[in-house]
């Protein structure tokens, strides 16, 4: 019998297609919550589960892994097991950007390719042999929400076919990385949020893609005053004499167009960070962003 442990919008994914098709063979689901983000889909998890019959906790209240097999989706905690008996979907075409937040990542530098990785456990992370990969590619500008939404389609390829594997009894056969090849993604946090205006405009238009819903929002500092950044437009760059990044150049239909390292940046959508208010149209012209 297998446990799944699964979180996000692609765990409820895989879920859904999981307990249709591979009830019989789930004796739990270990479902992840992240307070960090605006939906993290516990809930929906849960409530699949129980439509489906299937027996489900939550990892606050798990303490140990009693099956053969686990699976790992959108998972982000050490899970204690054999590593030949632990199966994990990593957002990314290994063995490029192992590590965290590869998708997000991903987005920033502008992959065209994305995917995902089904592959086991090993002793380092990311570094196991190889059972499965399923890749998409994409248009930008594209948002985070939407890159979710496009690997979704990989995570059941690749999950289906494992779980058809283990539904038949058998070992799923895997192929070692090349780690020559290897990149690694680092861990992000809440400093990771903040615009760097010394950017080219692209690169900070897909930050703002990447750091939009579900996640909090790209943040700065408008006249001093903290604010998140949820949408943007890259527009045609002028000579500017003394290039002073941050500071309001255009206003256009009333949105603040913003001095970048190289480029200008449209604010499309804006908000208070305390309050959640909508800041456009700015109160004034003579607007600084940091």
């Amino acid at each position: 019998m297998l446990t799944i442990f699964a979180m996000t919008e692609k765990g409820l994914a895989f879920i859904e297609q999981a307990t249709s098709k591979f009830k019989d063979i789930i004796s739990l689901v270990v479902i992840g919550q992240d307070s960090a983000v605006t939906n993290d889909y516990s809930e929906q998890i849960a409530k699949t589960c129980k439509a489906a019959g299937v027996e489900f906790i939550f990892k606050k209240d798990h303490s140990h892994v009693t099956t053969e097999y686990v699976i790992a989706i959108s998972w982000r905690w050490l899970i204690k097991h054999p590593t030949d008996k632990l199966i994990v979907f990593h957002d990314s075409l290994l063995p490029r950007y192992r590590g965290f937040a590869p998708l997000v990542n991903a987005l920033i530098n502008g992959e065209k390719e994305v995917g995902v990785t089904a592959l086991f456990g090993a002793s380092e992370y990311d570094r196991g042999d190889i059972i499965q990969q399923a890749s998409t590619t994409l248009q930008y500008p594209v948002t985070i929400a939407e890159a979710i939404t496009a690997i979704n389609a990989c995570y059941l390829e690749c999950g289906m076919a494992v779980l058809s594997t283990l539904a038949s009894g058998n070992k799923p056969t895997a192929s070692a990385q090349d780690h020559s090849l290897a990149t690694y993604s680092l861990w992000r946090d809440d400093d990771d949020y903040q615009i760097d205006w010394s950017l080219p405009a692209s690169t900070i238009r897909r930050t703002i893609d990447a750091l939009s819903t579900p996640y909090r929002g790209a943040f700065c500092r408008i006249n001093g005053n903290p604010a998140r950044i949820l949408a943007a437009e890259e527009t045609e760059d002028v000579t500017i004499e003394n290039r002073d990044i941050g500071k309001v150049i255009f206003i256009e239909d009333g949105l603040p167009v913003i001095v970048c390292g190289t480029g200008l940046l449209k604010v499309m959508k804006c908000c208070d960070d305390n309050t959640s208010e909508d800041l456009l149209p700015l109160a004034r012209f003579r607007s600084r962003f940091s």
